[in-house]
């Protein structure tokens, strides 16, 4: 097991198996020292734990949790590219939508929920530039969806 995952398991979190593609792409991609993912959204054991608009069917807490059921499924695919999290020399830039209701403003609070995650497993290395966008509806009706690039050792 790589020092990212038992940091993942002292936090009572494992590395979840890979999310299937649903449409036409591969969940990440490595091109030279970096990895690309697609969107994750926070599919767990296939299904989605919430679904809708941040800020009327899922609140800005459940939304926060679903950001980091999303990261964890980023680092899968990270992972199943990289071979190794420990590979992972920073995250570079995270990438965070979130299905909005009218009104609702708490994008950024609620890609924290997948920022911090991150500065929690990686510590400084997980520092990373951020966008967090209000989007009308995601893919499955997910409430979140994130991507991220990371930045390999060589």
């Amino acid at each position: 097991m790589s020092g990212v995952e038992e940091r993942l398991a002292g936090l009572g979190l494992a590395l979840p198996p890979v999310v299937p593609p649903v449409a036409a792409y591969v969940p990440a991609v490595v091109s030279g020292r970096y990895v690309y993912t697609s969107g994750q959204v926070p599919l767990v054991a296939g299904e989605l734990p919430v679904a809708g608009k941040v800020g009327a069917e899922v609140t800005e807490e459940q939304a926060r949790d679903m950001a980091r059921v999303c990261a964890l499924n980023a680092l899968a695919a990270v992972k199943s590219v990289a071979g190794d999290l420990d590979r992972v020399a920073r995250v570079v830039k995270v990438l965070g939508f979130v299905a909005s209701a009218p009104g609702f403003t708490g994008q950024p609070q609620v890609v924290n929920g997948a920022s911090e995650l991150l500065g929690e497993v990686f510590g400084e290395r997980g520092r990373h530039a951020r966008s967090a966008v209000g989007v009308a509806v995601l893919p499955l009706d997910a409430p979140v969806e994130i991507e991220m690039q990371v930045e390999l050792v060589e």
